[in-house]
C-alpha cells in the first residue's frame, strides 16, 4: 500500500498536464466489451500486485526531453509509470487484446484502482481514448498547477478545461496521497517573503516538522508526505488539515484562506460522502477533456515510446 499514493499522485497531476486543450469526445465504459472484455480485471490485478493521453510515460531521448522529465513532474513516482507499462504487457499478452487498448485508457483505469486500493471511492471509467503523438517537457509549462498558485490562477487553469472551482478543489484533494520533494516547499518554510521568512499561514508545529524533514541544502532526492496525518489513505483528512494550517503547498492552503473556496473546504471536511461524490464527478469530467480519437492519436505497443 505504501506505493499506491505515488501512483495516484502521478495520474491525477498528469491528466491535467497532458490535456491542455478543450476538445471533448464520446467515451463509454464498455468500449472494449468485444475486443478485450477482461481489460479492467487485468489492470486491477497489476495494480494490486504492485502493492488519458499517456504522453507523460514516454522516455526522453537525446533529441527530446519528455514530459515526465520536466522539473514540475520530478515528484511523480516511477512506480506509476511502471504499473501502466506492466499492465500494457499483460493485456497485449492476450491475443484478442493485443494492440487494442491504449496506454491512456490503462492509466485512467489504474488511477481508479489505486484510489479504491487506498480506501477511496470507486467509479465507472469511461474508455475509448487514443494515445498522444507528442510528448515534450515544454508542453507541461502552464498546464500543471504550481505549488505557489493562488485561487485565481488555479481557477483559470482548470477553467481552460471546462472545470469549475468545485472540481478544482476536489481534484486538489488528490494530495491526500503521494509525496513531494523538499524543493517544492522550501520557500514556505525558509524564504517566504521579506517580512516573513516562514509563511504565516502554516501551522507552527507543522513548520517544525517540515524543517526537520527538509533542512536547508537538503538532498534534492528527499521527499515528504503530502498528507502528514493519513498519507496512505484516500480520505477527507486533506480538508481537515487545511483547517489546521497543514496544507503542504501554498496552492493547498489557499483553498482555506481564500473566502471563495473556504466554504467548500469546510463542507467536505465535515462530510466524506460529499467529498467523494464531488471527486468522482470531477474525475469523470477531467477524463473527458482533451481526449484523442481516430487519427488524432494511436495505440502504442510500448507505453514508454512512440511506435
Amino acid at each position: 500500500m505504501a506505493r499506491f499514493g505515488l501512483v495516484l499522485a502521478m495520474a491525477l497531476c498528469l491528466t491535467i498536464s497532458v490535456f491542455p486543450d478543450t476538445t471533448t469526445a464520446q467515451l463509454k465504459p464498455n468500449f472494449y466489451g468485444n475486443s478485450c472484455p477482461n481489460v479492467e480485471a487485468i489492470v486491477k490485478k497489476v495494480v494490486q500486485q504492485k502493492g488519458c493521453d499517456a504522453s507523460v510515460m514516454i522516455q526522453s531521448t537525446p533529441n527530446n526531453k519528455a514530459e515526465k522529465d520536466h522539473p514540475d513532474n520530478v515528484s511523480l513516482a516511477g512506480d506509476g509509470f511502471d504499473v501502466v507499462i506492466k499492465a500494457k504487457k499483460a493485456i497485449d499478452a492476450i491475443p484478442s487484446c493485443r494492440n487494442k487498448v491504449s496506454c491512456a485508457d490503462i492509466l485512467a483505469l489504474a488511477t481508479r484502482d489505486v484510489i479504491v486500493a487506498a480506501k477511496g471511492p470507486s467509479y465507472t471509467v469511461e474508455l475509448g481514448r487514443r494515445d498522444g503523438l507528442v510528448s515534450t517537457a515544454a508542453s507541461v509549462n502552464g498546464n500543471l498547477p504550481g505549488p505557489n498558485d493562488n485561487v485565481d490562477k488555479l481557477n483559470k487553469l482548470f477553467a481552460k478545461n471546462k472545470l469549475t472551482q468545485d472540481d478544482m478543489i476536489a481534484l486538489s484533494a488528490a494530495h491526500t496521497l503521494g509525496f513531494a520533494h523538499c524543493s517544492k516547499v522550501a520557500n514556505r518554510i525558509y524564504n517566504f517573503n521579506r517580512t516573513h521568512p516562514v509563511d504565516p499561514t502554516i501551522n507552527k508545529a507543522y513548520v517544525k516538522e517540515l524543517q526537520a524533514a527538509c533542512p536547508k541544502k537538503v538532498d534534492p532526492r528527499i521527499a515528504i508526505n503530502m498528507d502528514p496525518v493519513t498519507p496512505r489513505t484516500f480520505d477527507n483528512i486533506y480538508f481537515k488539515n487545511l483547517q489546521q494550517g497543514k496544507g503542504l503547498f501554498t496552492s493547498d492552503q489557499v483553498l482555506f484562506t481564500d473566502r471563495r473556496s473556504r466554504p467548500t473546504v469546510d463542507a467536505w471536511a465535515k462530510s466524506s460522502p460529499a467529498f467523494n461524490a464531488a471527486f468522482v464527478k470531477a474525475m469523470t469530467k477531467l477524463g473527458r477533456v482533451g481526449v484523442k480519437v481516430g487519427r488524432n492519436g494511436n495505440i502504442r505497443r510500448d507505453c514508454g515510446a512512440f511506435n
